[in-house]
């Protein structure tokens, strides 16, 4: 499969001489959903070499899809039978053996080309909606072993998907991948506590509430009040740590990407982690708002990543001139 395309400078799919509309017009259509949901995780594609972002936009756009059939807001409770039925349609259709239709199934239809490109295997799909549809009827977890469990579906495969799209091979680079796609989720469930909560959702296991002494009844309190107690802020500390130690056993991975995606990958590893400083500054108090880095922040983080990338290229690419000048003969 060897249909690729690129993008123009505001982000916007343009057609290349092997690309039908249709098919450029599902990829923008995954773009846009990227762009609004995912505004951190889209401004690090910025720094993906161009062909490279459309396919990453398709599989984030497919997850996006999945998440919102188990947490529409106008529909709650969330109807238990449209997220089954969709993963049935959606394995039957990245399964095929043909494309489905671009212009009916954009984000299928832009999965299942990505998924053919980079020979992807659909058992990871299989595995993450699986976990969606869990969400469905499991809103406990007892044990930080069971909670890895579901994150293995609904985070750690998105890594292993994600790889090879940024160049990435081999067991130890998948692992780290998947460990990255943990601490993401971590992430959320930690800053997301409490919107968690009004959907009558607790990410946080079980067993950790109980050594923190943090009752059902303490939390929703938190919630209530935007006032965590002291337990409460010591059980978000903890999540908090074991986020920062999922992040440290990733990082080795930023290098295990080719060089064109190590920018990409080291601005969302740096933007998603200072959430988690974000979290410290507030003492633990994820409850009175909505904690996220501040646009200027993203902003600047990205550009510091952009020119660091661009002078260690120059440099590459003078060190590779040198080599290749010849050595003047003596007469």
């Amino acid at each position: 499969m060897a249909l690729r395309f690129a993008t123009a400078l505001n982000g916007a799919v343009t057609l290349s001489e092997t690309m039908a509309p249709e098919m450029a017009a599902a990829y923008e259509h995954c773009r846009r959903i990227n762009a609004a949901h995912g505004r951190t995780f889209y401004l690090a594609t910025s720094l993906l070499p161009r062909d490279r972002r459309p396919d990453v936009w398709a599989l984030y756009a497919f997850a996006r899809v999945a998440d919102e059939l188990v947490d529409r807001p106008e529909a709650q409770p969330p109807d238990p039978a449209i997220l089954p039925a969709w993963r049935e349609k959606a394995m039957a259709a990245i399964r095929s053996t043909s494309q489905p239709d671009p212009a009916q199934e954009p984000v299928l239809a832009a999965t299942w080309h990505t998924m053919r490109t980079f020979r992807l295997e659909p058992g990871l799909v299989q595995e993450f909606l699986d976990s969606m549809v869990m969400d469905l009827t499991v809103s406990r977890y007892a044990t930080w072993d069971e909670l890895r469990g579901y994150m293995r579906g609904s985070a750690a495969v998105i890594g292993e998907l994600m790889a090879p799209l940024l160049g990435a091979s081999g067991a130890d680079a998948l692992l780290r991948a998947a460990t990255l796609g943990e601490a993401f989720q971590l992430t959320n469930f930690i800053r997301d506590v409490g919107e968690d909560h009004g959907r009558d959702r607790i990410y946080l296991p079980q067993s950790d509430l109980a050594r923190f002494g943090v009752s059902e009844e303490m939390l929703a309190d938190a919630v209530h009040t935007s006032a965590p107690s002291p337990q409460v802020r010591s059980l978000v500390a903890f999540e908090v740590r074991r986020a920062v130690s999922l992040y440290a056993a990733a990082r080795p991975g930023l290098s295990m990407v080719d060089a064109r995606s190590q920018p990409c990958l080291e601005a969302a590893f740096t933007l998603y982690r200072r959430i988690l400083h974000r979290v410290i500054a507030n003492d633990f108090n994820v409850f009175e708002r909505r904690l996220v880095v501040p646009t200027w922040q993203r902003l600047a983080t990205i550009g510091h990543v952009a020119a660091r990338a661009a002078t260690v290229n120059v440099r590459a690419s003078l060190v590779s001139g040198r080599r290749s000048t010849p050595t003047p003969r003596s007469s």
